[in-house]
């Protein structure tokens, strides 16, 4: 339900926003203007069915009064357009990793920190690299690594925290393998258990190949064969010998499928054909809601983490672009952090979305506490029963334990034609 908070919220913002846009010079005489044209602008937003979510798009409608048109694609897919067609969108909802190859192709515009209310709010991982001095940051692209540029014009990444992001952080989370509890018949502590001839014929593994091989660099690094530099940026010779093991493991029959969206590791799993996957975490809460017995299981090696963000076009300009300043400053303040809190993921200012959640709900989902009542996803079916603990328990308990995030490689056009390979094999 939207609170009439929410709604003066929303109403200053927009007041605000034109504000910045009239100091910047975009337009004159606001408010009146500002009010007279938001209505008419369309911003076009695309990225991965992850966040690209039609509820989002209803709420910036009722809240700030334009109009978000939404394109949900794969990860691949996500960074061929971001690249290839930049006047096809204005705001591109894409993964930290991706960043990687996009930003420095010149399609998008460094963003302004200080046109961020709640810049200083961001989670750590984001603006320092770290969750807590203690948290050691991790292995591969890490979003802090690839966070910043220098100036308004630059295409390369800044060393370390300057007033321009590259995106404006909104999504994240730490990812591992989901099981079916009821039937791998023992304990799963280990990534190399995805590999186990025990489950042979009945595992699955994500066919992203730049999330997919860091899967199976997990793995190889629990069964002890080999130890990476950096399994986010391997060697060829390390390339060679991942997916020379991950051929060896498919000729032997050891994976049923090998997936690429959401719903298609829910099916594996809900139908049994898998009892062992890599997984999303709303997948797992996915597969439960339909009454099925599914875990997401923490290991002792840690999590392979991903995170997320809004970035803009670079031939935003005007009233479009102070419009797209707007919609991230509203993205951030709460209602959308509380929506993706609901379904599993993290969002970049926890103390936001806190104020649109319960009490219950925030220690569900957030401080791994039992729940006291049923725990509803954002369209109001049951996810979990009361009594039920979240697996891995508290936000800090997971993402201090990230062992590596998701990676764009030195040698990425190499390993993709690896594990095109595998694939083929």
């Amino acid at each position: 339900m939207i609170s009439n908070r929410s709604l003066r919220l929303g109403r200053r913002s927009i007041l605000a926003g034109a504000g910045i846009a009239a100091g910047s010079g975009a337009i004159g005489g606001f408010p009146t203007i500002w009010a007279q044209n938001i209505k008419n602008i369309t911003l076009r937003q695309f990225g991965t069915g992850v966040s690209n979510l039609n509820a989002v798009a209803v709420k910036v409608k009722q809240d700030l009064g334009f109009t978000l048109t939404m394109t949900a694609l794969d990860t691949d897919a996500v960074t061929q357009k971001a690249v290839t067609q930049p006047r096809s969108y204005d705001i591109a909802d894409i993964e930290y990793f991706s960043i990687k190859k996009v930003f420095p192709t010149g399609v998008m515009q460094p963003m302004d920190a200080n046109k961020i209310k709640l810049v200083d709010q961001i989670v750590p991982i984001f603006t320092t690299g770290r969750l807590t001095p203690e948290t050691p940051p991790g292995q591969g692209t890490t979003p802090y690594s690839v966070g910043y540029v220098d100036g308004p014009s630059a295409k390369s990444f800044a060393k370390g925290r300057t007033r321009w992001m590259t995106l404006i952080p909104t999504i994240y989370n730490a990812d591992t393998l989901g099981i079916r509890p009821d039937l791998v018949g023992r304990p799963i502590k280990n990534w190399r258990d995805l590999v186990d001839p025990a489950f042979r014929h009945k595992t699955s593994i994500m066919n992203i190949p730049s999330i997919g091989i860091m899967d199976a660099a997990m793995v190889m690094e629990s069964l002890g064969r080999i130890k990476y530099g950096d399994k986010g940026n391997m060697t060829r010779p390390e390339i060679d010998k991942t997916v020379a093991f991950l051929i060896e493991t498919k000729t032997a029959g050891q994976f049923r499928a090998f997936w690429k969206s959401f719903d298609e590791s829910v099916n594996l799993m809900a139908s049994g054909e898998v009892v062992i996957q890599s997984m999303w975490s709303p997948a797992v809460a996915a597969v439960r809601s339909k009454g099925i017995a599914c875990k997401y299981q923490p290991l002792a090696e840690g999590y392979r983490a991903w995170a997320g963000g809004l970035g803009m076009a670079k031939h935003l300009s005007g009233l479009e672009l102070e419009a797209a300043y707007e919609y991230i400053n509203w993205y951030l303040s709460g209602w959308v952090g509380a929506y993706l809190n609901r379904q599993g993921y993290y969002s970049a200012v926890p103390e936001t979305a806190k104020k649109f959640m319960t009490a219950d709900e925030w220690g569900y989902w957030m401080e791994g506490k039992p729940a006291q009542k049923d725990i509803l996803s954002p369209e109001g079916k049951v996810m979990e029963q009361a009594g039920a603990v979240r697996d891995g328990g508290s936000f800090t308990e997971r993402m201090s334990h990230v062992a590596c995030w998701n990676s764009v490689m030195d040698q990425d056009r190499y390993m993709v034609q690896k594990w095109n390979e595998f694939i083929a094999a």
